[in-house]
């Protein structure tokens, strides 16, 4: 496993700032890969179920997660669940072995009183907020023990429904981009559609 200070600089460079919910992120993403004794994925040996949502925080989390595992939305092997958790489940395909890793609760409500968050409730871009504020927040996240803000579970298995993969493309008969096959349906005249089309043909 590569030096943490290492995937860190790959994940800053990737996520844009610094921030403390990224590398919480990246060091939940190695802990649940530890856990598995698995390695960084290159293609799709592992999916990851997010149960984070759309907020701030959540997608600064996510990043660091998939930077640590190499499950990337471009691969489809990482999914929201959207139920506004900093939670996120790893499995790998192969064995069905799964483990969830989340922040303790102490922990997470701690952070949200933090000086940096603080600032970003006033609408400080996080880009902008003074370092002396943000860096000491993310060094204590690098330098915390797993135990101090992890809760990971026992490991379990978990079914993976593998979806279809398709080299083949036609156009479509509306638009004429071409789409891969799995996304075209018939319209009712016979003629195939791609998703968007079709929707605004039921429409019209």
């Amino acid at each position: 496993m590569k030096d943490l200070n290492e995937y860190y600089n790959v994940a800053l460079s990737f996520h844009g700032h610094r921030c403390p919910a990224m590398p919480m992120g990246l060091r939940a993403g190695l802990a649940a890969m530890t856990a598995l004794g698995v390695e960084r994925a290159k293609d799709k040996e592992l999916v990851v179920e997010s149960e984070t949502g759309d907020g701030h925080a959540a997608g600064c989390f996510v990043d660091g997660v998939m930077v640590a595992t190499g499950a990337t939305y471009g691969k489809g092997n990482i999914r929201k669940l959207f139920y506004n958790k900093m939670a996120f489940t790893l499995i790998d395909v192969k064995t069905g072995r799964a483990v969830r890793v989340s922040l303790k609760p102490e922990f997470f409500e701690k952070a949200v009183q933090s000086p940096f968050v603080q600032k970003r409730k006033e609408g400080v871009a996080p880009q902008d907020i003074p370092p002396e504020i943000t860096d000491p927040q993310v060094e204590r996240v690098l330098s915390l023990s797993e135990a101090d803000f992890l809760d990971i579970s026992e490991i379990f298995q978990k079914d993976i429904k593998k979806g279809v993969t398709s080299f083949e493309v036609k156009r479509c008969a509306r638009c004429g981009e071409a789409t891969f096959v799995t996304k075209l349906a018939e319209a009712p005249d016979g003629r195939l559609l791609c998703v968007p089309c079709l929707e605004h043909e039921r429409k019209a």
